[in-house]
């Protein structure tokens, strides 16, 4: 039966009944219909049409893998304002040296399928110091993922290498870089990117980042930064963009909307986006981009008790184990100060929600399905 059957028109708000139609026949919807749907619709309706789409694309199922962070440095060029991880902002630099850093995939990797690389864009490091590392990796453990990179790091040690985008990426490639994180998106608009993180890499060039990325076989996320100065519409306009790109390529995984916690960095005062606010996102992203398969929600940012709630509104993805191996968030105030969580807690925690648990690999193959 039709969702909209379920639904008495009555209890639609003007303006949204074709709008609802639309989305339950499977019909994409304009952006204009996303802002109005956005704006209008109460989080129950919201709700019921994210849950829906999420139970055509993904069934009960909600996935998690074995993983870990290595984050080699905090030092970086850039001076974005909403930043708490950077040295300048955290009061305190880091510089894993290779050897540290393969001790960690040595001592902390053993059951990791997948490592996510990610730090601050250093200012004396180039792609060559990168491909060694992930090279070194791979050594150790030919069989993990490396997930590493995000555009603005890639950006740079491509650029200062003096390759074009797809050599650079395909030398990465070569020496063992399987995806890369959707870090660096921020929020697409133009003139808030200027006022935000206006030293950084462009919105386009993210995007031709992660298309070329794709053209060359490296699948990839994509992220939206959330709750700062930004608006119903740029939002939208940043959904817009990344779902035009996956019509093109395919190449995106998932789609992690990125909460903004304001400690510790230039924007510190600003309030946080209150829960409402956070389920009408994540919702409204598992309707409107309706070319993603997986909606990711990192609890590592917001918390367990916040991302249990959210696989009823559309998330179907909740990351991994972590093992106490990320600062980003932690820096930022978030209330998992040590994440970290275990095979048996994730297991439980899905099932709590009502849902199925089921680990995956790096790419969403399933690795065990948890439905006993």
């Amino acid at each position: 039966m039709p969702l909209t059957n379920q639904i008495f028109e009555k209890h639609i708000p003007p303006g949204l009944f074709e709008i609802v139609q639309k989305i339950t026949e499977g019909i994409r919807i304009k952006t204009e219909e996303g802002l109005l749907l956005y704006e209008k619709a109460p989080l129950s309706l919201l709700g019921l049409l994210a849950h829906d789409i999420r139970v055509k694309k993904n069934g009960q199922e909600t996935y998690f893998l074995r993983n870990i962070h290595i984050e080699p440095t905090n030092i970086c060029k850039h001076e974005c304002l909403f930043c708490s991880y950077n040295h300048r902002y955290a009061g305190f630099g880091w510089e894993l040296t290779p050897e540290e850093i393969l001790g960690k995939i040595e001592k902390e990797a053993k059951n990791a399928l997948e490592v996510h690389i990610t730090g601050g864009v250093h200012p004396d490091r180039d792609i060559y110091y990168y491909a060694s590392m992930i090279k070194g990796i791979k050594n150790i453990r030919p069989d993990i993922h490396i997930k590493a990179f995000s555009a603005v790091e890639l950006d740079d040690m491509i650029t200062q290498s003096g390759m074009n985008l797809a050599d650079g990426l395909q030398f990465l490639k070569d020496h063992g870089l399987d995806s890369i994180p959707g870090g660096g998106a921020e929020i697409f608009d133009s003139v808030l990117r200027k006022k935000i993180c206006g030293d950084k890499s462009t919105a386009e060039r993210y995007l031709e980042i992660h298309t070329n990325a794709h053209q060359l076989g490296i699948s990839s996320n994509a992220t939206m930064l959330y709750g700062h100065f930004e608006n119903t519409e740029q939002r939208i306009h940043h959904l817009d963009l990344l779902r035009q790109t996956q019509d093109i390529t395919g190449g995106f995984n998932a789609f992690i909307p990125l909460k903004f916690r304001n400690k510790n960095n230039k924007l510190s005062q600003l309030q946080e986006t209150p829960l409402t606010d956070d389920i009408r996102i994540f919702a409204f992203s598992r309707i409107f981009l309706d070319n993603f398969k997986h909606i990711k929600a990192y609890w590592p940012m917001l918390g367990k008790s916040h991302t249990q709630m959210l696989m009823n509104f559309g998330v179907d993805d909740i990351d991994g184990t972590i093992e106490d191996s990320t600062r980003i968030y932690s820096l930022a105030g978030s209330e998992e100060q040590n994440p970290s969580m275990q095979i048996e807690e994730f297991i439980n925690f899905v099932r709590q929600a009502g849902f199925i648990p089921v680990e995956r690999d790096s790419l969403y193959r399933k690795l065990k399905v948890y439905d006993e």
